[in-house]
């Protein structure tokens, strides 16, 4: 089963897309930074807020069945 995982702001512009499709079920969140990191070159995830269905998650939260994973940057502004 493939969760979707969505990017924002810096991350959604480096990927070129807004999300993916991938399994990773029974991942860790930080594990699935680490594979969005050397799969796609995104270094700033490992910065970004987590949110799993909508509610902040930590690094060692597990990724469940049909779960939706979302990456937002810090935002930075002047």
């Amino acid at each position: 089963m493939l969760n979707k995982i969505l990017f924002f702001a810096e991350l959604q512009e480096k990927i070129g897309k807004e999300s993916v499709e991938i399994d990773v079920t029974g991942k860790t969140v930080k594990q699935v930074k680490e594979l969005m990191d050397s799969e796609h070159g995104l270094v700033k995830v490992h910065d970004a807020m987590t949110a799993i269905n909508e509610e902040f998650a930590t690094s060692d939260m597990v990724i469940e069945k049909d779960d939706v994973v979302a990456f937002i940057p810090p935002v930075s502004g002047g």
